[in-house]
């Protein structure tokens, strides 16, 4: 075959000539309630183009990006730095994944990886954060030799089975099981923990430090004193850093917000890519590697066929440098802490504003009953519907009136979830003050288009039970 290889693929010709089909071809060979749900709630946009934290249609106006992938565009959309890396390592033409030999490469990444990571001394290379969170899982259970793994409730690990055991959400799980014996405890809650732990069988505790579902961080003092109490049990610690990790929360770690605490296993996916190509990490202590890999009959007793791919580790590397060069952690905790407190002096302004919460560029607005007999009806109507309408009736204006993507931070929960990009600054900042204020001002005047989507969202939610 010549360098050019078939000639029969044009990629921009495919998209000039389909392009258009896109919500027609997921509707017919996809998940047909995508489409469905997008053209209900006037998400069905066409997104032609992306850099950084904006997304631009045909027309040419501009969407602040302020969900970022679900988190996987920690470094915004198309960073030249990682568009270079993937272009090089492409001509580079390297003999990846040939089973039979040890490429630099994720040696490389693994080691720039682990220098953020002190005391930890491996890692295993997977495709997503739910197979990170399925490697410590398992290597948990062989390095303890006990079967069960407690969980927060309201977590979320993933759903391919083995996380899906510990996934604290409800919704999630039902219609699957039998899952895996594990055990949700509250978040925060020692005494649990230690009746838990009493029992003798636990392997791990799995646990985000700060749960994207609703945006609550772990105590203060928790995950200190949980490892404590873990390894007096000969339990381990598993910190899932899938979203919270590469500087989401203001520093590498969110678990790193706490002295003292040094997880024996933690994973990393989601920014990790650069939002190219898939990765997924689990970081663990020598001890835990050296005992799953305990002889050379068990070389290959958890492995991955794409994992450590030469794309995915040359992505992985050119983050890990823009983070450092850029100083990508300290801009979200600056950004972040501006934008929160820019918020939080809303609350008072706007009754139906609960709270705002979070850490670094991971924010979570709530939302509550108003005091006010005019807008209480309103929001009685909303909750005996269905909860979580309110969150969605703040979400689409923000969309439709001032081209700013977020998302409601849960199925029933009345809170939006904020996961920019990590390289948004003050201008971002304002954008998206000014647009929510405006919306939470159409909110509080109790009539026009907000309330009359809410009327649309209502009769959706009855029609639907």
């Amino acid at each position: 075959m010549t360098d050019g290889g078939s000639q029969g693929f044009d990629l921009a010709r495919l998209l000039a000539e389909r392009g258009a089909e896109r919500y027609d071809l997921h509707a017919r060979h996809l998940n047909h309630q995508l489409p469905r749900m997008l053209h209900t709630i006037g998400f069905d946009k066409v997104y032609v183009r992306a850099e950084g934290a904006y997304f631009w249609d045909a027309e040419g106006n501009d969407y602040l990006d302020m969900l970022a992938g679900f988190g996987v565009m920690g470094l915004g959309r198309h960073h030249p730095v990682v568009r270079r890396a993937l272009h090089d390592v492409l001509d580079a033409r390297l003999a990846d994944l040939t089973r039979f030999d040890c490429q630099p490469l994720p040696g490389l990444l693994a080691e720039k990886l682990l220098a953020h990571s002190p005391h930890l001394d491996r890692v295993f290379f997977g495709n997503s954060g739910t197979e990170a969170v399925e490697t410590a899982l398992k290597f948990a259970r062989y390095a303890t030799g006990k079967p069960r793994v407690l969980y927060c409730e309201h977590a979320f690990h993933g759903l391919t089975t083995g996380s899906l055991s510990v996934n604290g959400e409800s919704g999630f799980r039902d219609g699957f099981a039998p899952l895996l014996p594990d055990t949700s405890v509250p978040l925060g809650d020692l005494d649990a923990l230690r009746r838990e732990l009493r029992r003798g069988d636990v392997a791990a505790l799995v646990v985000e430090p700060v749960q994207g579902k609703g945006v609550h961080a772990a105590p203060p003092g928790y995950l200190r004193e949980a490892q404590e109490l873990l390894h007096r049990h000969k339990a381990l610690l598993i910190v899932d850093e899938v979203q919270t990790g590469l500087g989401r929360t203001g520093d590498f770690y969110a678990y790193q917000h706490e002295e003292g605490v040094e997880p024996d296993l933690v994973c990393v996916a989601k920014a990790l890519s650069g939002g190219y190509v898939p990765v997924g990490a689990t970081l663990g202590k020598d001890w835990i590697f050296r005992k799953v890999y305990s002889s050379m009959d068990r070389v290959l007793v958890h492995s991955a066929s794409f994992g450590s791919n030469a794309q995915a580790m040359a992505a992985g590397l050119a983050v890990l440098t823009v983070m450092e060069d850029e100083e990508t952690v300290a801009n979200a905790r600056r950004t972040g802490d501006l934008l929160r407190e820019r918020l939080a002096a809303l609350v008072g302004r706007y009754e139906l504003l609960h709270e705002v919460r979070g850490r670094g560029l991971m924010i979570g607005i709530e939302f509550g009953r108003p005091t006010s007999l005019r807008l209480r009806s309103r929001w009685t109507m909303l909750q005996a519907a269905r909860k979580g309408l309110f969150a969605q009736m703040v979400v689409v204006p923000l969309l439709q009136k001032h081209r700013i993507l977020t998302q409601v931070s849960g199925d029933h929960l009345e809170v939006i979830k904020l996961i920019p990009p990590l390289v948004i600054g003050d201008a971002e900042v304002d954008r998206f003050v000014a647009a929510f204020t405006s919306v939470m001002d159409d909110a509080h005047s109790g009539g026009g288009l907000m309330w009359d989507f809410g009327r649309t969202l209502v009769k959706q939610a009855v029609a639907n039970r």
